[in-house]
């Protein structure tokens, strides 16, 4: 094995190292599994006349030296490319070089972003191009420049035929037609073509799907023993007589499998998903009910103070008839509030609490905890998840169960990925008399109707929602300039079409104690209306609330949208949603369906796995974790694992697939966040 350490590369004294570290790069095969976020094509020209808005590289003569101009302490160049199909404007900003350094009256080459403003097109701080390539571009850690951490990355590929050996069994990647390893991250930094480019990035998939799913096969495997709960065939039908409606079909069916896992003396560890408003609420309070009646206690985990206190009065209303005394924990509490809530629990005079992450503080300590519930579970990550799990294995007393319940439908195929070391349990029906919210794309001409129909509701009494993408005008550098911030969009509607009506402006950095408030105040009904990023797409229950606009509506992924859709319709009045952008097939979809397992489909066939998973993971222990290519990939992966489970002829590639799967990720299989 190559003794090559990350110190020795040329370029990386202590303090790069420290950098390195910082992202989870601690050795020179962490920093080959380092791949780039995206690649550059510099192959290509695209006519300048042909150029839309996006990353594109022309071809073409400057005829005339750029000009010059400086204003409010910036700078800017200014050109025109021009070839056989047109000219193409060109601008520099704060790189005043440049109008010494680009080349005049000679054919060049430039690549760069092309902005679309009022029917004008500009090329915006393009480079010049020397040589034609596909050029890796990093999320390089802080400290090194792009060109930099490129060149830092060709002297680690030198090291990788001694460090990188292969993982793999050579039947199995003969079977599924994968490339060997060392030759895969050479073209998956610096692809001689983009076929190369395709048939390396789907080994590296395909090894981390297939040591990912060993790895959790492996833990799930290991199930840690459990608190058997003596609950007759009827207890789950007692709880559904208690209530003041009739389950679903759906709802008793997946009572029923959490009743026999918590019969069981294995931890359970399920996961309850289903679309906005299928009643997991309901089914959470069944499992708590079913472990506060034989004598134990349970404790429920949401996102935000605000979604903890609504479950805290529900529960109150619904649970305590049937004797279980009920506690809220949260942060925001005062610390005498506090004291006397680590004393119930403590003390076991609370049996059901309800409460966000202060439910795992180091003060916190239950008597007899059984049941762990984590709702909204892509907020939360394993880590929290299994916190609050290890805080009911004080004394004698076995791992409480596991409930996970998430409002993000998955599609089945990603669910194994994401969730693998979860049972499953899919609410797919929902009660009757939800009408579906009416979805409408709306363009810019339409949007003083849209307000006029927004001021019309709110005259009834309604409330509605606005969300933007962004916090601030020109957060995002790589926006274009007509895209709608919550800041600019608040001050503008307050100014303008909803001028006169109580607006609220929250986002998700805002100070916790002025978001709580806002939310607070548009919960209460003390807001009209409330412009929002984001932060609103969990933890918000108003049923009041029957319009939600969405601005930039493109900027979104289609499950994201589905959820925010999900903010309204949830009392018994018509609600609408109003899609800000232009017409897509993405933004057709949802005017279309309303059933998120649909919705969440489609996603996964549009933007890939690769995005989705993005969107829920963060952390070291799945640093480069790619899911590039479509669904048959990820199922071919966990098909095979299934196989080497399964077929007694694959057991030797199977030891050697799990050995590699536990020096890969070991401990830190517990610590992937889903964010």
């Amino acid at each position: 094995m190559n003794q090559t350490k990350l110190s020795d590369i040329k370029g990386i004294g202590p303090t790069r190292l420290e950098a390195l570290r910082a992202v989870g790069i601690v050795s020179l095969r962490d920093l080959l599994y380092f791949l780039p976020a995206r690649y550059e094509d510099r192959t290509t020209a695209t006519p300048c006349r042909e150029a839309r808005a996006g990353e594109v590289m022309v071809q073409g003569v400057i005829r005339q030296k750029p000009g010059f101009n400086a204003f409010g302490g910036l700078t800017r160049v200014t050109c025109s490319i021009s070839d056989g199909s047109g000219r193409l404007s060109v601008v520099w900003f704060n790189q005043p070089w440049m109008r010494e350094q680009v080349p005049v009256g000679v054919p060049v080459s430039l690549y760069g972003r092309v902005a679309e403003k009022n029917g004008r097109r500009t090329l915006q701080n393009p480079a010049v191009v020397e040589k034609p390539e596909i050029l890796p571009v990093y999320r390089a850690p802080k400290g090194f420049p792009a060109k930099t951490f490129r060149e830092l990355m060709r002297r680690a590929l030198e090291t990788v035929d001694d460090c990188c050996p292969e993982t793999l069994p050579r039947p199995l990647r003969l079977r599924h037609g994968l490339c060997e390893l060392n030759y895969a991250i050479r073209q998956s930094h610096f692809p001689d073509s983009f076929e190369d480019l395709k048939t390396a990035r789907r080994r590296m998939a395909f090894e981390q799907m297939l040591l990912f799913q060993a790895a959790l096969g492996l833990m799930r495997n290991a199930g840690e023993e459990g608190i058997p709960l003596p609950l007759d065939e009827a207890a789950a039908e007692r709880y559904w007589q208690a209530m003041p409606f009739s389950p679903t079909g759906a709802q008793r069916r997946v009572l029923e499998q959490i009743a026999a896992d918590l019969r069981r003396p294995r931890a359970m560890s399920r996961l309850v998903q289903g679309d906005v408003g299928c009643g997991k609420t309901a089914l959470a309070f069944g499992a708590i009910a079913l472990t506060c009646g034989c004598g134990y206690q349970a404790a429920m985990m949401v996102p935000t103070d605000i979604l903890a206190r609504q479950h805290y009065e529900s529960a109150r209303h619904l649970l305590e008839p049937m004797g279980i005394t009920c506690g809220l924990l949260v942060g925001a509490m005062k610390a005498k509030e506090k004291r006397e809530a680590h004393e119930a629990l403590a003390e076991g005079r609370w049996q059901a609490v309800f409460g966000t992450h202060a439910l795992i503080t180091e003060k916190v300590a239950y008597q007899k905890l059984a049941l762990a519930v984590t709702d909204e579970q892509h907020r939360f990550g394993v880590r929290q998840r299994t916190t609050l799990q290890e805080k009911g294995k004080q004394g004698d007393l076995p791992a409480p169960h596991v409930l996970v319940m998430s409002a993000t439908p998955i599609p089945r195929t990603l669910s194994l990925i994401l969730y693998g070391d979860l049972d499953v349990s899919v609410v797919d029906e929902l009660p009757p008399g939800r009408t579906p919210v009416k979805t409408r794309l709306v363009p810019p001409e339409k949007r003083g109707d849209m307000y006029a129909f927004l001021r019309r509701k709110t005259a009834e009494g309604r409330q509605a929602y606005i969300v933007c993408p962004l916090v601030e005008d020109g957060e995002d550098a790589d926006s274009a300039q007509d895209v709608r911030s919550a800041r600019a969009t608040w001050e503008e509607l307050t100014q303008g079409e909803l001028k006169g009506l109580r607006v609220g402006l929250t986002w998700g950095s805002q100070k916790a104690e002025e978001k709580a408030r806002v939310l607070e105040d548009f919960h209460a009904g003390l807001l009209d209306a409330l412009v929002s990023t984001t932060v609103i797409e969990v933890g918000v229950n108003v049923p009041n609330a029957t319009v939600m606009v969405v601005e930039n509506a493109e900027r979104f992924g289609l499950s994201q949208l589905h959820q925010l859709r999900g903010r309204v319709g949830r009392g018994s009045e018509e609600s609408w949603c109003f899609l800000m952008g232009p017409h897509t097939e993405k933004l057709d979809i949802l005017t279309r369906t309303s059933d998120g397992f649909v919705v969440a489909q489609k996603d996964l066939e549009l933007r890939g796995p690769g995005d989705l998973m993005g969107t829920r993971q963060s952390g070291e222990a799945l640093q480069g974790f790619l899911l590039d290519g479509d669904v048959r990939l990820m199922e071919e992966a966990t098909g095979c694992m299934r196989r080497l489970r399964e077929d007694p002829a694959f057991a030797q590639e199977r030891e050697a697939v799990e050995k590699q799967a536990l020096e890969q990720y070991g401990e830190k299989i517990r610590q992937i966040a889903r964010n």
